[in-house]
């Protein structure tokens, strides 16, 4: 008999990891549907139901909503039969770990996507996520610096924590469609400048898009024809970007609030630059692997998953927190330093094929289900 596994999730539009998921679990062990907390209908929910997979909208346009939430997913829940659930996101945690639990729902099981957010930013909702801690059975930890957070700063037990990087269908990124990049290529470097400098980040303040910004203004000293693309381009630290922003000629700059086509997008970036400003503020940091399994030669700093597996010089340039002048200075030697950009290509592919193929991910998720 298979093992009915609901996945509740929060405010997502378009999440590659959910569709892998969806379509790459064993489905003669398992039997998998959603319930997406969300405003409206989104790419997620859409794809879900072209693929035949049950998926249930529950609307949720913030706390206004929470209480009407918690009672439609209770039901939904009721109504399923859920053998597990595994909620992902904070609101959906919040609210399908306790609709789950009233439900009578054994095995409840949370991924923590954040890492120590509330810590430093909200210090009032470090409660709801002990709350969430203690409703759940099992908890995800997605990189070390989550598990030490939950172990260290929120007090619950290792045997609780089950340590699970994300998993990646790296051949997409590997050879994206040529004709969809051509496409990409034609509506955000139509005059073909060079080089392209490529920035994927909510506009966040932890994320160090105040130093990337500064030391790409830099650049254009060097390279005065370089275009920056900002993709994922919104957040509550626009009103700041925009005016770093307009400091460099608009023709040097291009904003992209959401492509869907992320695989093809990264093939535009002669460089990508990614710099949080502590070892802990990400949680994993998809964008690390992703620009690594695209080849492209990277700037970072180390957070979140690049703690474990990211070396200066050999898979990418490694630079201090907090440091535009550093930046400037990797970034020119990926530019202009052909055997360094070689090397860190190809060590950087090989590293994330063997740490991050998705059917490890798979395995492990599988093993938890099941056990």
């Amino acid at each position: 008999m298979k093992t009915k596994i609901t996945y509740i999730i929060s405010n997502v539009n378009k999440a590659l990891a959910y569709e892998w998921i969806s379509t790459y679990l064993n489905k003669d062990k398992f039997q998998l549907d959603f319930i997406l907390l969300n405003p409206g209908n989104s790419e997620l929910e859409s794809f879900l139901k072209e693929s035949n997979v049950p998926v249930e909208r529950v609307t949720y346009n913030g706390k206004t909503d929470l209480l009407s939430a918690l009672l439609k997913t209770y039901r939904l829940l009721k109504k399923n039969r859920s053998a597990i659930i595994h909620t992902h996101l904070f609101d959906a945690s919040l609210i399908g770990l306790t609709a789950g639990r009233m439900a009578g729902v054994k095995k409840r099981i949370y991924t923590r996507h954040h890492s120590d957010y509330h810590h430093e930013y909200y210090p009032h909702a470090i409660k709801y996520d002990k709350f969430i801690n203690f409703m759940a059975t099992d908890i995800v930890a997605i990189t070390q610096v989550v598990k030490d957070i939950l172990i260290k700063k929120e007090f619950v037990h290792e045997k609780k924590i089950h340590l699970i990087h994300h998993g990646f269908l790296l051949e997409d990124f590997i050879n994206p469609t040529p004709g969809t990049v051509k496409k990409l290529k034609q509506n955000y470097n139509s005059n073909n400048q060079y080089p392209v400098i490529g920035m994927i980040s909510r506009y966040i303040h932890w994320k160090g898009l105040q130093y990337s910004i500064p030391a790409f203004e830099k650049l254009l000293k060097t390279y005065p024809d370089a275009l920056l693309i900002l993709a994922n381009a919104k957040g509550d630290y626009k009103k700041e970007i925009a005016e770093m922003l307009s400091k460099i000629p608009k023709k040097n700059w291009v904003e992209i609030e959401f492509e869907s086509d992320i695989f093809a997008l990264y093939q535009l970036f002669d460089t990508f630059i990614h710099v949080p400003i502590t070892h802990q503020c990400e949680a994993f940091g998809q964008t690390y692997v992703e620009a690594l399994a695209a080849g492209v030669p990277s700037v970072f700093t180390l957070s979140g998953i690049a703690n474990d597996f990211i070396i200066d010089g050999h898979n990418a340039v490694v630079v201090p927190y907090k440091n535009t002048n550093a930046i400037l200075t990797g970034t020119l030697e990926i530019l202009k330093d052909n055997t360094l950009r070689d090397k860190l290509i190809l060590n950087g592919r090989r590293d994330i094929l063997t740490k991050f193929n998705l059917q490890r991910m798979i395995n492990a998720l599988e093993d938890l289900y099941a056990n």
